[in-house]
């Protein structure tokens, strides 16, 4: 990852800055000790202040450009302001805070339920209906055997290490991240070389094995942050959460660490259901679990959590998407491999010349490409801070045609939010594997075709003489070579007799002999094309989404004396979590009725709201539903008409008490914009009822 350019400059700056400091500051010494004139030190004195003015306000340049804080709070402060809002409004606290928590599990309170339900609301809109998606709802409870064969059991892992005496337990790469991050926020006169060295090793942190992990810890020295004692050496923890399913503790289970196996492990059902026709998806909603080794940054990093996925399942031969043409126009920020590895920035492109160029796949991951950045922006997350980045090589499984995360840019930097990956055949064919039941598709064909086929013929006996209790896995792994392996293996092995093989299965190379496989091409008629689909995988993660909402949608503003900075979350209407608000202006029992009248017409036309009868002034009452998001306030000023307020620009109208909930209704459900309402409805002066 390159350093920002000001950045570079401005540390650049810094050093020549410092060098000519310290020259300055000897110089003055060297005068002072040679007995020079008084003047001449004097000015000499001068130059000196002069110098460290001018490194004083190249400290204040970079330490903004650090931090993200020029012209107004860091990040920390704006942070800071956001969670002490969230908590104190109850969008979301720490579960089980009376008896002090556990870290990485927090409760939504009422604001925070009614936002992740509209949010929920708009992705099954968005998504599963707009779409014609299958949507099915799995356990979370899952037996060992699924995910073993995901690959969750060997393989969903981070490194871990221990303080050497307390045995407290520390994220690894989260030590190393935290040194890095500490080094270049607070040592300002680091040199433009040495920050270029740590904000690489930020950008290959996911890379990094064990071994290499632990050389950087020590290299740099870091410890304990608790106890500043020595740390091990990293080694892998799994990150489920095991269990037992039923009384015997003989069935070994999991809480699922994703929705997406239920998917994959009811395909053959699903297809079937779909009329046995592709492409087809199947979407889920649904909690998951990771047991983290030290949770933080809030809603970003938790143990339990909701995830929606899509499996959309294709033919491989096939990636071409019907509406691909509907999104093709979309521009945004987009961050290709190349961009990345070059050290160069994220850049605008179009969807569709993303696709033709061939930067992304295939149409269908394109095409969910661009509906991910619709919901987004749709949500209120702000597109200037929204990027998606691809993977690089190294970040991919070796399975996957290409994947690109969604990020978001919030106090915490860029956040993943949503993953899109073509995950080719890899998730069936491995569950078709080990369950033994083909997951499998069918093409039929109006006349039969004459093919060549590929034939892998293991021979058993020899493969149980050389790999005797492994004989079973290698056999699997060679019948489900592609043919490009095996038409490669079949001419090493008639040059060479024998050739190294990788069963991932066993996590080793192993030696095939010529007389352990057969493999041949035969001519054959077909009727039908068998294979396994493809699946492209949008996966949703729904905590972090929310919390950057909350951070874009967040702002201040002065009160109407000036004294107080008030907190809004602006909100769109689509995920506000209460509609409008209903204010009597004075406690008097006329203007309750009117407001129970309202009240009952926005429940039958379905508008959440809130009716506050409080004798505090409207002012407050118009601030304390700001800093809930709402849209829009009545305010019941008469018996015939009441003023309607839009929280953003302030500005209010006069409507009739029975057009009132006409107009909430077709504001919040997008039908009209509020500058629609302006032009229609007369203007209210607000001078002396806002804050």
């Amino acid at each position: 990852m390159a350093m920002d350019a000001s950045e570079e400059t401005l540390r650049r700056a810094m050093a020549d800055k410092q060098a000519a400091v310290d020259a300055q500051g000897k110089a003055v010494r060297d005068l002072k000790v040679s007995g020079a004139a008084k003047a001449e030190v004097d000015a000499a004195v001068e130059a000196l202040n002069a110098l460290k003015l001018e490194k004083s306000s190249i400290e204040n340049q970079l330490q903004a450009a650090i931090t993200g804080g020029a012209g107004g709070l860091s990040r920390d402060a704006f942070r800071q302001a956001v969670v002490n809002t969230l908590e104190r409004r109850l969008f979301y606290i720490p579960s089980f805070k009376i008896y002090r928590g556990v870290a990485g599990l927090y409760d939504y309170g009422p604001p925070g339920c009614a936002v992740k339900a509209n949010v929920l609301a708009f992705w099954r809109q968005h998504f599963v209906l707009e779409e014609n998606m299958l949507e099915v709802d799995c356990p979370c409870v899952t037996p060992e055997v699924v995910l073993k064969a995901s690959g969750h059991v060997d393989k969903f892992t981070d490194l871990m290490v221990k303080d050497e005496k307390t045995g407290t337990c520390y994220r690894a790469d989260h030590l190393l991240k935290d040194f890095c991050k500490e080094k270049l926020g607070k040592d300002l006169s680091m040199h433009a070389e040495k920050a270029a060295e740590l904000k690489n090793i930020l950008a290959v942190l996911d890379d990094l094995s064990a071994e290499e992990l632990g050389a950087k810890i020590k290299e740099y020295g870091i410890v304990a942050p608790d106890t500043k004692n020595s740390l091990s050496d990293p080694y892998p923890f799994n990150l489920m959460f095991q269990t037992s399913i039923g009384p015997s503790g003989l069935i070994p289970g999991y809480m699922r660490p994703e929705t997406a196996q239920g998917i994959f492990v009811n395909f053959k059902d699903l297809y079937y259901f779909n009329g046995n026709k592709l492409p087809f998806a199947a979407a889920q909603i649904g909690q998951a679990f990771r047991n983290e080794i030290s949770p933080r940054q809030g809603l970003l990093r938790v143990r339990e959590f909701t995830l929606a996925e899509i499996e959309h399942f294709v033919d491989p031969e096939d990636k071409s998407h019907p509406k691909f043409g509907d999104i093709a126009h979309l521009e945004f920020l987009m961050f290709p491999r190349k961009e990345q590895t070059s050290g160069q920035s994220a850049k605008r492109m179009r969807i569709g010349d993303a696709v033709s160029e061939g930067i992304v796949n295939n149409q269908t991951l394109g095409y969910f490409i661009g509906r991910v950045y619709l919901f987004l922006t749709q949500l209120g997350i702000d597109k200037e801070r929204l990027r998606f980045r691809q993977h690089l090589a190294n970040e991919m499984a070796h399975y996957a045609a290409d994947c690109w995360d969604a990020e978001i840019e919030c106090s915490y930097g860029w956040i993943e939010c949503v993953g899109i990956a073509d995950r080719s055949a890899y998730d069936l064919r491995a569950h078709s594997e080990k369950s033994g039941v083909p997951l499998i598709a069918h093409e039929k064909f109006s006349e039969p075709r004459e093919v060549e086929k590929l034939v892998i013929a293991p021979v058993k006996k020899e493969l149980g003489l050389a790999f005797k209790g492994s004989q079973k896995n290698v056999v699997e792994a060679l019948e489900v070579m592609d043919e490009k392996e095996a038409m490669e293996m079949k001419s090493t092995l008639e040059s060479k007799g024998e050739v190294e093989f990788h069963v991932c299965t066993l996590g080793k190379v192993v030696t095939i002999k010529k007389n352990m496989v057969t493999i041949s091409k035969e001519k054959k008629k077909e009727y039908q094309r068998v294979f396994t689909p493809s699946v492209v995988e949008p996966s949703f993660g729904i905590g972090r989404i929310i919390y950057c909402l909350f951070e874009h949608s967040f702002y201040t503003r002065p009160s109407k004396a000036g004294d107080e900075q008030l907190n809004v979350f602006r909100f769109p209407p689509l995920v506000a979590p209460i509609k409008c608000t209903v204010f009597p202006l004075v406690q008097n029992q006329q203007y309750e009725e009117v407001a129970k009248r309202i009240s009952t017409s926005l429940t039958v036309a379905g508008i959440s709201h809130k009716i506050d009868i409080t004798g505090t002034s409207i002012g407050k009452r118009y601030a304390r539903t700001d800093e809930l998001g709402v849209p829009l306030a009545i305010t019941v000023d008469s018996t015939s008409s009441v003023t309607i307020r839009e929280r953003d620009s302030k500005d209010q109208i006069r409507a009739s008490i029975e057009d009132v909930a006409s107009v909430v209704k077709e504001v919040t459900d997008g039908s009209s914009t509020w500058p629609d309402v302006l032009w229609r409805f007369p203007a209210h002066s607000h001078v002396s009822t806002d804050e």
